[in-house]
């Protein structure tokens, strides 16, 4: 249902923005200052892109971005980042950052094309399996009684293997004499 949602949202309006967030962030404690950027930043994009009631739940923060307000720690954020933010239909505010560094390029990419050959290995099972689903319901229901059959005799030995190791183990037991040392 998520997914359905995704796929009709479209983007309304889209706008490229550099945020100041040291007028916010220079107000607070040096150990919240980065917290203080992050809604310091919404709320400039609730302003500028003209949200609801100025809701900031409305506003989804791109991962990248939030991870570049804090590279350099909590207690110094960057004075002012380079943005685009992009309004659904459904009045949700999508935030991104501008300039992508290249190393993170390359590992979303990477990760892409992780997805991908996952997702092709689970349809070529998908397809291997689709003949097995053409057989007869009588011969599937077969199968899954003889599967569990199987799998019910294999518990039923295992406890009897452990219950033989347990007696075996307790004839092992034997005690040694001592042997006295001679004068």
């Amino acid at each position: 249902m998520a997914k359905a949602k995704k796929t009709e949202s479209k983007i309304v309006l889209e706008r490229e923005y550099i945020v100041p967030l040291r007028q916010g962030w220079l107000k607070v404690p040096e150990y919240k200052r980065a917290n203080k950027a992050v809604k310091t930043l919404k709320q400039f994009i609730a302003k500028h892109m003209k949200v609801y009631d100025r809701d900031l739940r409305k506003i989804k923060v791109d991962i990248i971005l939030n991870n570049e307000i804090r590279f350099r720690g909590m207690r110094k954020p960057p004075a002012k980042i380079k943005v685009i933010a992009k309004k659904l239909d459904s009045g949700i505010v999508r935030v991104e950052l501008v300039n992508i560094p290249e190393h993170i390029k390359f590992e979303r990419l990477r990760e892409e094309k992780k997805k991908a050959q996952i997702k092709k290995t689970v349809e070529e099972k998908v397809e291997e399996k689709k003949p097995e689903e053409e057989k007869s319901k009588e011969e599937t229901e077969d199968a899954k009684e003889k599967e569990m059959a199987s799998m019910e005799e294999g518990l039923k030995i295992s406890k009897q293997k452990a219950k033989e190791q347990k007696h075996v183990s307790g004839e092992k037991n034997v005690q040694f004499q001592r042997k006295t040392l001679s004068r």
